[in-house]
């Protein structure tokens, strides 16, 4: 079991190299950029991951546990399946505003030169797209929405979403606009695609 110094290493490691993966990108970062930072030997990091990639790795199921966590407790606690779409895409969309260096590594870091994502992280990850597709297919179970194929009206709702907080994030949207106004809108169109 480890102890709390070697979780706040292991916690210490992880937001450093977040922080760095984000302004340099995958291939100008090294364990030994993250080790000078971090303030320990490159011994140390690799201590706890087994390389770059496993790191990165880490960060990647961090940030997806947070999004999942958060998109499950609304699932269970929207019953009306409309309002739970809408409360969905608004969690996701949050959660890319509120957490930009997670977002832009779960969802931008092009994995160029990057080992595979391990399969069943894969898997967890796609939970959150579950999560909508289950609730497209219960409201149109219900006559509230009419969803021929809800794993892939899924992905075109996740797709709309990224377009919209990566536009954001990215400051490419006229500053003169609402931005609350523009999401407020934005979810009200994912749900009026399937009426």
């Amino acid at each position: 079991m480890a102890t709390a110094s070697e979780n706040h290493i292991r916690r210490t490691i992880l937001d450093v190299t977040r922080h760095l993966l984000v302004q340099n990108g995958i291939s100008n970062l090294s364990m030994r950029m993250i080790s000078r930072k971090v303030g320990c030997s490159v011994g140390t990091i690799y201590f706890y991951f087994r390389n770059k990639d496993a790191l990165v790795h880490s960060l990647i199921e961090e940030g997806f546990e947070l999004l999942i966590s958060i998109m499950e407790q609304t699932y269970q606690t929207h019953h009306d399946t409309l309002e739970r779409l809408k409360a969905l895409c608004v969690d996701y969309i949050q959660f890319g505003l509120k957490n930009p260096e997670y977002y832009e590594i779960m969802f931008m870091l092009n994995p160029e030169r990057m080992e595979r994502y391990p399969a069943e992280k894969y898997r967890r990850a796609r939970h959150t797209l579950e999560l909508i597709s289950e609730t497209l297919a219960e409201a149109t179970r219900e006559k509230v929405l009419n969803v021929k194929e809800p794993y892939q009206s899924a992905h075109l709702i996740w797709t709309f979403m990224h377009g919209l907080v990566s536009l954001l994030l990215a400051r490419r949207i006229d500053a003169r606009l609402d931005q609350q106004g523009l999401i407020d809108s934005a979810i009200e169109k994912i749900a009026l695609m399937f009426r």
